[in-house]
């Protein structure tokens, strides 16, 4: 069943914002934002572009030019190679879709994958609005969704931000598994120009989504943000542990001591990994992985080097502009 969307519950006001978000924003300008105002430099200067190409010229065909960009009607009408030159559209609208279900709110040490989520979303729609980019947000729970419309500036990522700190999560309710096909869905009809897109999640979601995913990567750009804990990819030596399932609620004790149980484990979340790359690829997204250990700034770097490298390869002339980056352990595909 589709979700009921509402409309954002407690939205900033045109000048300062509430005290919590307020502060976390200062936090991390500070230790995050400027940081990456040092590391942003030569191909780094800015870290997304937008993604529409503009027809602006034809000219004749030139030593070292690319073939894609050969006009194949005029070239047979003038009977003289032809390409077309494009002009990059710069400024873009970046819509995040966030995943605030119950196994979001895991996390083995300092942080959970919410807060993970949280912080990377909120710096990105920092530095995307401070180029005059527009920034919205679909978040998700488990009986509704909450929607905040693209803006610009810094009271609306205030907005964003305190949204997402008063969201209340899956397991704060009722509990249930995580239906991130019904966000994708929905996505696609909130989302009607082209965009960029990032999704937010650990994608635990029973199968389904996978299509909608594909679909909506047939209009928009989208990258696919993996969040993840290290314990759930492998068990260390913890003798008997109490393990929760957050979306189901069942619990059950396990004995990590057990050398046969952690191999088990081990393949089964090795397994996972396999079939996640599977479904990103089929799918035709960027992936990038986000550990709740790595560091912000190494994480945005990493989303820089990729979205470069794809411009550079970028083929407006309709062949598929999507790299497929296998994601490591916890580095992320870069």
């Amino acid at each position: 069943m589709m979700k009921k969307s509402q409309p954002d519950p407690a939205a900033a006001p045109a000048t300062g914002g509430p005290p919590v978000a307020d502060a976390t924003l200062r936090r991390l300008e500070w230790k995050v934002l400027r940081r990456l105002d040092g590391l942003l430099q030569g191909d780094h200067r800015t870290l997304m572009r937008g993604g529409g190409m503009d027809l602006s010229d034809l000219r004749s065909y030139q030593f070292s030019d690319d073939v894609r960009q050969i006009d194949w009607n005029v070239t047979a009408r003038l009977q003289e190679p032809h390409v077309r030159i494009y002009t990059e559209d710069r400024e873009m609208t970046a819509w995040f879709l966030i995943d605030l279900s119950a196994s979001m709110d895991f996390g083995s040490s300092r942080q959970r994958k919410r807060d993970t989520a949280e912080q990377f979303a909120t710096v990105l729609s920092r530095l995307l609005t401070r180029s005059g980019n527009r920034v919205g947000a679909m978040i998700h729970g488990t009986d509704s969704d909450t929607t905040v419309p693209p803006g610009q500036g810094r009271p609306h990522v205030l907005r964003l931000l305190h949204t997402l700190q008063t969201r209340r999560s899956a397991n704060q309710r009722a509990g249930g598994a995580t239906q991130l096909e019904d966000l994708l869905r929905r996505a696609a009809g909130v989302v009607r120009k082209r965009s960029t897109i990032f999704i937010l999640s650990d994608f635990f979601s029973p199968e389904g989504w996978d299509r909608p995913l594909a679909q909506l990567a047939q209009r928009h750009d989208v990258l696919a943000v993996r969040l993840l804990d290290p314990l759930e990819i492998e068990l260390p030596d913890l003798g008997l542990l109490p393990i929760r399932d957050a979306e189901t609620g069942e619990q059950m004790l396990v004995d990590t001591h057990d050398p046969a149980f952690r191999r088990r484990f081990a393949s089964i979340a090795a397994q996972r990994e396999a079939d996640l790359r599977a479904a990103f690829q089929k799918a035709g997204v960027d992936t990038m992985e986000l550990s709740t250990e790595d560091d912000l700034v190494d994480a945005l770097m990493r989303l820089s080097d990729m979205r470069n490298r794809r411009g550079r390869t970028h083929a407006p002339s309709g062949l598929p502009g999507h790299l497929h980056h296998p994601p490591g352990r916890h580095l992320g595909a870069a």
